[in-house]
């Protein structure tokens, strides 16, 4: 296996230990409600804070990773949440598991952020696409996919709290494969070999062979408008994510009476479709941009994504208590939203590119503000209402506003002329310049 591509596989096993341990609190929710008496609206509060303690540190990890390189910041980060994960059984009760809520989010902030500083340095431009579909999209729909079945089990087995300790010992192994073979740049790696290295540096930007950066030009992040547009997309697509990955399990037992170990495997379908819109929208972005060499391509991408996974979820509204009818729906709308991920981060890396952590840590921030609001909105819609149709209207409007949006007011942004290889003008992706 070429060197990058081992590191992108490290890359992704840390991604999928960071879903299944922040998405494991919601099949434990019913054992949570019997240990420490929470109701519904207090399991949407216990949710909404590890998006709180995300969006905080994913708006700092951004800096520190572009500051002290992404191997420091994610092992550092693991220790955290592998101990918030840990801890968890012992919480005591409602603001015990706030507590331990909001530091597992801060210490899983630095995952996209860094991850995203290593696909910049690690990959040519023209091999981002689907290796940040494979971070972004397919594993966390993958690991989501699998996540419900191996939770399920983990707690049918050991139990709910033995369950949160063999997660936490997980994060603790991928520290022990990641402490040897992590490395924040090529230009780091000896075992990376010359041909590979020339290759890779071939096909970046300029600017994105260095391990850090110094500072952080917070002005040109926040004047970024395709950045900002960025930000707007994430959350939208964001609060239906958030609002499945937390309340999909209860949905499903709640509404069709399905037992525990029958929501684990119910809830295969819709990450299964995450994983295939995922693998689909990293083909899809990388193939038109070389032929279009267009950075406005990735937004039409996201909004038709967007505008499908919206209308995917409103059947549910008219076609009531049908199981059949709910999977598809849901399935659709996440294989649809799924299509996007990889591409959140190819855009912010685009819009700043000699910034990349930063820019990834302020799409991040945005899409933990939609894990702020999404579960506590379900968790009061559920309560004064009894039914989650709100929820579902709440989910498709989002979806149609990111998506006019991201279609109509993307730019495609100018491009620096540097010097290419032989002396001739080339624009800052590396093609010809316009003469």
């Amino acid at each position: 296996m070429k060197s990058r591509w081992l590191t992108i596989a490290i890359i992704l096993g840390l991604v999928v230990v960071n879903y299944i341990d922040r998405s494991a609190i919601s099949f434990a929710a019913s054992d949570l409600r019997d240990e420490f008496g929470i109701t519904p609206s207090d399991y949407g509060i216990i949710s909404s804070a590890f998006s709180i303690g995300y969006m905080l540190f994913a708006l700092l990890s951004g800096p520190l990773v572009d500051r002290f390189g992404s191997r420091r910041v994610l092992i550092t980060g693991m220790f955290i949440w592998a101990a918030a994960t840990a801890l968890t059984p012992f919480a005591g009760g409602f603001m015990g598991l706030i507590l331990l809520r909001l530091i597992l989010g801060s210490g899983e902030a630095p995952c996209f952020p860094a991850a995203t500083r290593i696909a910049s340095r690690w990959l040519p431009t023209q091999e981002r696409g689907k290796a940040l579909a494979l971070i972004g999209g397919v594993a966390v729909s993958g690991s989501l996919l699998i996540g419900g079945p191996i939770l399920t089990q983990l707690i049918a087995f050991t139990g709910w709290k033995g369950m949160f300790w063999v997660l936490a010992l997980a994060g603790v192994a991928w520290v022990v494969v990641a402490y040897p073979s992590l490395r924040n740049s090529p230009n780091e790696a000896s075992f990376v070999s010359e041909e590979e290295l020339r290759y890779i540096r071939a096909g970046q930007l300029d600017g994105e062979d260095s391990s850090h950066e110094s500072s952080t030009d917070w002005g040109a992040i926040l004047r970024n408008r395709n950045l900002w547009l960025v930000g707007l997309g994430y959350f939208s697509w964001g609060f239906m994510f958030w609002a499945f990955m937390y309340w999909l399990p209860q949905y499903l037992k709640g509404e069709f009476g399905l037992s525990i170990k029958a929501v684990g495997a119910f809830s295969i379908a819709p990450w299964a479709a995450g994983v295939v819109g995922a693998l689909i929208g990293g083909i899809i972005v990388d193939r038109v941009y070389k032929k279009t060499h267009s950075i406005r391509s990735r937004f039409v991408i996201i909004g038709v994504a967007l505008l499908l996974a919206g209308a995917s979820i409103l059947p549910i509204l008219v076609v009531r208590g049908n199981l059949t009818v709910a999977l598809i729906c849901i399935s659709a709308g996440v294989g649809f939203g799924f299509v996007t991920g990889g591409i959140w981060w190819v855009a912010a890396i685009d819009a700043a590119p000699a910034q990349p952590g930063t820019a990834a840590g302020f799409a991040d921030a945005c899409f933990a503000l939609a894990g702020i609001i999404a579960p506590s909105v379900m968790g009061f819609i559920v309560d004064r209402t009894g039914t989650y149709d709100g929820g579902f209207i709440a989910m498709a409007v989002l979806c149609l506003i990111g998506s006019l949006a991201l279609l109509l007011f993307a730019e495609e942004p100018r491009r620096r002329q540097v010097a290419g290889a032989h002396g001739h003008a080339a624009t800052e992706d590396g093609m010809p310049a316009a003469t």
